[in-house]
């Protein structure tokens, strides 16, 4: 049984406020010691539990532009590919597989050909990172022994399974807040909209199995393909999460 879990949902770049989170968490002497993440939150999950601490996470993933970390591909199954990012977490991360990791980590990713959801907690941790953080469409389905995964988040987008009945008090970072929007500026940003709109009802069912849960408002204000404001993300998560600790002290 773990002391501390802390759950990081998908949602691009908006991501780099959970690692505003874990360091105020940090700051308040709350160490998890069990993650489950999606995607944005796979990478930040998987570079943390490898030892990184979240400043150093933010340096390595903002200091590279959009087109550095996605690049272009010709599009039959993806306008994109993570070729750039699966680049930087093979030379950043030291460990290579899961069970080289300081802390447990499960990665959710979309099993395409089933059409299940799966947690990765063995073998190679990029492979099922780059799985877990492949938008559909956007990005090219990974394929792992055969078998075509995209973004955890088109099933489980906040995936506290692998944690319940696992961990004494479990944290939840949510990083899509459905607030009201005035206008939509193209046809992607009505996809990602209404893609949040779905996972709605679902999260609402979820809220209730954690012990903390933060979900910064001021975070619809950032699409999920700009990390050029990873620092501007990275202070919504830190701040919120200071807020909701003054209100909720953990004990």
């Amino acid at each position: 049984m773990y002391q501390t879990g802390i759950v990081l949902s998908g949602g691009g770049a908006r991501g780099f406020s959970h690692l505003g989170v874990i360091q105020a968490l940090n700051e308040a002497d709350i160490y998890p010691d069990c993650i489950s993440g999606t995607s944005a939150g796979a990478i930040a999950g998987a570079l943390y539990a490898d030892g990184f601490k979240p400043l150093e996470i933010l340096e390595i993933l903002s200091k590279n532009k959009r087109l550095d970390l996605f690049g272009f591909s010709i599009p039959k199954d993806g306008f994109m590919e993570m070729s750039g990012m699966q680049k930087i977490l093979e030379k950043s991360l030291r460990a290579k597989s899961f069970s080289e990791l300081k802390i447990p980590l499960f990665v959710a990713a979309t099993n395409l050909n089933e059409g299940k959801i799966e947690y990765f907690n063995n073998g190679s941790i990029v492979d099922a990172v780059i799985a877990s953080a492949s938008i559909p469409v956007l990005f090219k389905p990974h394929v792992i022994n055969k078998v075509y995964y995209v973004d955890g988040g088109v099933i489980d987008n906040l995936p506290v399974t692998p944690l319940l009945n696992n961990c004494k008090r479990i944290i939840g970072s949510y990083v899509n807040p459905i607030a009201y929007q005035d206008s939509f500026t193209n046809m992607f940003a009505i996809a990602e909209r209404v893609f949040y709109l779905g996972l709605e009802k679902e999260l609402k069912l979820k809220t209730k199995k954690f012990n903390l849960f933060i979900e910064p408002v001021e975070l619809k204000n950032y699409g999920i393909l700009d990390p050029e404001k990873a620092y501007e993300i990275y202070e919504i998560g830190y701040k919120a999460t200071k807020k909701v600790l003054e209100q909720n002290p953990l004990c």
